[in-house]
């Protein structure tokens, strides 16, 4: 569960940061045609950051997407494995859920 948990952060924090990168880009562009060498300075660190947490972010969802399917296969071999232990279980959480909203 904790595992879950940890991966659904994940996924909030890469939206967020793919949101950062977006107007950080949009940023970069309204700039384009402010002069000075200081400003062109700093647009160019900018855009260096921005591109090294574009090759993060990617590699941070690619790393994400690979666990994700290597749950998903251990839960399915698991299901397949023990379908009657899996269908007990499903039937019990659904029976704790039932009683829970039963009990509003």
């Amino acid at each position: 569960m904790q595992n879950f948990l940890n991966q659904f952060n994940q996924k909030n924090l890469l939206d967020e940061l793919k949101t950062a990168a977006t107007d950080t880009e949009a940023l970069l562009n309204a700039t384009a045609h402010t002069g000075g060498e200081k400003v062109a300075e700093v647009r160019a660190k900018v855009e260096d950051s921005l591109n090294s947490a574009k090759r993060k972010l990617e590699y941070i969802q690619d790393e994400t997407i690979a666990k994700t399917k290597v749950a998903t296969q251990a839960a399915d071999a698991y299901v397949r494995d023990n379908p009657w232990r899996s269908l007990g279980l499903a039937a019990s959480l659904g029976v704790v859920i039932g009683l829970l909203i039963g009990r509003r």
